[in-house]
C-alpha cells in the first residue's frame, strides 16, 4: 500500500504541475499579464504552500527556529536544486531587462532576513516589515508586468483556466504530502535514520511543488514560469512565510 501511494504521489505531481502551467498562461494571457508576473505570483506563491503549511505549525508549537530553517532550506533548494534540474531540461534563456526588479527583490529580501537574524530575534515587528516588503513587491510587479495582447488572441474559457491553476496547485500539495509521507514510511522500513529521512526526503519534499512546476515548465518552453516560481517562491517564503510566522530565534552563534 505505502508502494502504491508513492506512486500516486509522484503521479499527482506531473499532473498537477502540467494543470498549473497550462492554467496559469491562460489567466496571464487573459489579463494581459506578462507568464513571468503569473510565474512570480500565483505560480510562486501557490507552490510554496507546503512551506507556508509546515511553518505555520512550528511557529504554533514554539518552535520558530523550524520555521526559519524551513525557509532558508526551500530557498537553497529552489536556487541550487530546482533552477539548476530545469535549465539542464531546457536553456532559461530571459533577458536581463525582464528580470532586475524582480531579482532586486529576491537579493533584498535574503539580505534583510540576514540583517535580522545577525541579531537576537526576529520579533513580529520584524514580521511587520518582511510582510510589508510582500505588499511592496506584489503592487510593483502587477504594476510594471502589463503586456500588449496580441491581435489575434482568442478569448479563452476563465472558469476552465481558473479551475485548472487552483485544481493543478491542490492536487500539489496533496500529491507532495503523499509522496513524502510513503517515503518516510519505506525509508524508516529500511532502517535509515530519522536524521536522515529529515534531511533528505522531508526537506526537499517541500520543495516537490516547485520542483515539479519548473520541470514541467521548462520542457513546454514556458522559461518565464519557470523562473518566476523559483524567484517569486524564495520572495514570498521570505517576506510572506516569516512575515506571517515571526517569533524569538537566537541564532546558534549568539
Amino acid at each position: 500500500m505505502t508502494y502504491l501511494l508513492f506512486t500516486i504521489g509522484l503521479a499527482m505531481l506531473f499532473f498537477g504541475g502540467e494543470a498549473l502551467v497550462r492554467g496559469a498562461s491562460a489567466v496571464a494571457r487573459h489579463f494581459h499579464l506578462s507568464p513571468m508576473v503569473i510565474g512570480l505570483t500565483i505560480v510562486g506563491f501557490g507552490t510554496s504552500a507546503p512551506e507556508l503549511l509546515v511553518s505555520l505549525q512550528a511557529a504554533l508549537e514554539g518552535q520558530p527556529e523550524i520555521a526559519i530553517g524551513n525557509v532558508v532550506g526551500s530557498n537553497i533548494a529552489n536556487i541550487l536544486l530546482i533552477l539548476g534540474i530545469s535549465a539542464l531540461i531546457a536553456p532559461l534563456i530571459i533577458p536581463a531587462r525582464q528580470m532586475w526588479r524582480d531579482l532586486a527583490f529576491m537579493l533584498a529580501a535574503t539580505a534583510i532576513l540576514w540583517a535580522m537574524l545577525l541579531g537576537t530575534d526576529v520579533t513580529r515587528t520584524y514580521g511587520a516589515i518582511l510582510f510589508l516588503g510582500l505588499l511592496i513587491f506584489l503592487a510593483v510587479t502587477f504594476k510594471f508586468g502589463k503586456v500588449e495582447p496580441p491581435k489575434d488572441q482568442a478569448e479563452e474559457n476563465q472558469l476552465k483556466a481558473w479551475g485548472f491553476t487552483l485544481g493543478g496547485l491542490i492536487v500539489l500539495v496533496i500529491g507532495a504530502r503523499l509522496l513524502v509521507d510513503s517515503a518516510v514510511e519505506i525509508a524508516t522500513t529500511y532502517g535509515i535514520s530519522e536524521a536522515v529521512i529529515g534531511l533528505t526526503i522531508v526537506a526537499v519534499g517541500t520543495s516537490l511543488p516547485e520542483l515539479a512546476t519548473s520541470v514541467i515548465a521548462a520542457y513546454r518552453k514556458h522559461t518565464e514560469i519557470a523562473v518566476g516560481n523559483i524567484v517569486g517562491s524564495n520572495i514570498f517564503n521570505i517576506f510572506g512565510i516569516l512575515g506571517i510566522t515571526p517569533g524569538p530565534w537566537p541564532p546558534p552563534w549568539v
